[in-house]
């Protein structure tokens, strides 16, 4: 039909293709929902609305394609990125974010992250738990934005993983509608990804 997008394919990799190290631990912050609004707060303060960018990397174990997830701590999943500096344009940033929480140290190793779709945006109105996927009429100044983008990974890559983390390959069908354990965000990555035509090779 003229004037409908066509769907982009997208090829997802075999887990047993990448290969996982360790590297130096990241200093520790809190996870807990009361340490993470404070820290909000206090840098909205100085720098303003807080934006990050983070990354859905996608693998296939068992016909079955995964999501790669950080843990840190007993129940706190990350999807990989974070926080870009002021004035940082999000794919630069998120590469940046990727190569430090991800990438192997040796620089012969480096992986080519490849951005590419924006799946979402999430947007924080206040200093509390909730984002939305929109900016609430009523609201002027949201306290933080998130950009989840699908990152495509090379055919073969090594990761590091900080050694007080943990990544996991987590399967798309955990995480549809588990809210609960992974958080609203993270859970509604199914979703997000029925953009795209995933292609497991």
């Amino acid at each position: 039909m003229d004037g409908v997008a066509t769907t982009p394919n997208v090829a997802v990799q075999a887990l047993q293709l990448y290969t996982f190290g360790e590297k130096e631990a990241r200093k520790s912050k809190g996870t807990a929902l009361t340490e993470r609004m404070t820290r909000l707060k206090q840098r909205y303060q100085k720098e303003g609305m807080r934006r990050s960018a983070e990354a859905v990397l996608l693998c296939h174990a068992h016909g079955h394609p995964h999501v790669l997830l950080l843990q840190a701590g007993t129940n706190h999943f990350l999807l990989p990125g974070g926080r870009l500096r002021a004035g940082e344009e999000e794919a630069e940033g998120l590469a940046r974010k990727l190569d430090r929480k991800l990438g192997p140290e040796q620089e012969n190793r480096r992986v080519q992250w490849d951005i590419q779709l924006c799946l979402g945006t999430w947007w924080r109105p206040h200093f509390e738990k909730e984002m939305y996927p929109y900016v609430p009429p009523h609201i002027t100044k949201p306290k933080e934005q998130r950009k989840i983008y699908l990152v495509q990974l090379p055919e073969q890559c090594a990761f590091a993983v900080p050694k007080n983390m943990k990544l996991l390959a987590v399967p798309l069908m955990e995480l549809y509608g588990n809210a609960a354990r992974y958080g609203p965000i993270i859970s509604s990555v199914p979703h997000l990804l029925s953009q795209v035509n995933l292609q497991l090779n």
